[in-house]
C-alpha cells in the first residue's frame, strides 16, 4: 500500500502545528503556509460559530479549523465549516471537501488573496452553495452564492452592523455583525 503525497503533506503538517502554536497552517497552492493567530480572527470565529451553532438543523455541526484536502496541491481549515453532525462525531483531523455544506473566513493581513481569491475558485468548484468573508479589517462581510466552475457568481458586501442573512440549503442563516470586531486601523466600507 503507497500513502498519497497529500497524506505525506498532511502527516507534515501536523507535526509543524504542534511545533508552533498560535499559527494556522494550510496547504495553499502547493505551499506550506502559516498564520498567526489574532484575537481579532478568533473573537470572531467564536461569536460567529456561537449564533450560527443554535440556528443549524440537528444534523448539520459546525468545525473550525479542520483540515479539507481539495487536492493534491490544496488542503484548506476554514474558520467555519458546516458539515454532517454524523461526520463531525467521528472526529477527524481531516475530512473530504465534498461534506461542506457552508464556509467562511476570516480575513488576516496574511489571508487577504487567497480568502477574496483562491478558496472562492476551490470552494465554488465543490458546489458549495455558501461561502462567507468576514473581514475585521475594512469592517465588512462578503457573501457569496451561486457556485460555478469560475467561482460564485453573486456577491454582496455589507458593512458590519445589520444582521445578515444567508439563505442556504440548511434555511436562512443569520449572522449578527453588531459585535464582530474591527480593526482599528480598518477602511470603512463605503
Amino acid at each position: 500500500m503507497t500513502v498519497s503525497g497529500i497524506d505525506r503533506l498532511h502527516s507534515q503538517l501536523s507535526r509543524l502545528e504542534d511545533m508552533f502554536p498560535g499559527y494556522l497552517t494550510e496547504i495553499v497552492e502547493g505551499s506550506i503556509v502559516m498564520n498567526p493567530v489574532r484575537p481579532f480572527h478568533g473573537k470572531t470565529i467564536l461569536r460567529v460559530s456561537a449564533n450560527l451553532e443554535e440556528q443549524l438543523p440537528p444534523d448539520w455541526a459546525l468545525v473550525s479549523d479542520v483540515a479539507f484536502p481539495f487536492d493534491d496541491a490544496n488542503e484548506f481549515c476554514p474558520d467555519i465549516a458546516v458539515i454532517p453532525a454524523e461526520a463531525e462525531a467521528e472526529n477527524r483531523s481531516s475530512y473530504p471537501a465534498d461534506l461542506i455544506e457552508f464556509v467562511a473566513e476570516v480575513v488576516s493581513p496574511e489571508s487577504i488573496r487567497r480568502d477574496y481569491e483562491i478558496k472562492p475558485r476551490w470552494y465554488a468548484s465543490r458546489g458549495i452553495t455558501n461561502y462567507v468573508i468576514l473581514d475585521p479589517l475594512k469592517g465588512h462581510a462578503v457573501m457569496m452564492w451561486n457556485p460555478g466552475s469560475d467561482g460564485y457568481q453573486g456577491r454582496d458586501t455589507i458593512p458590519y452592523g445589520p444582521d445578515l442573512t444567508v439563505d442556504s440549503p440548511l434555511g436562512k442563516l443569520m449572522i449578527a455583525t453588531s459585535s464582530l470586531p474591527v480593526d482599528p486601523k480598518a477602511r470603512p466600507t463605503l
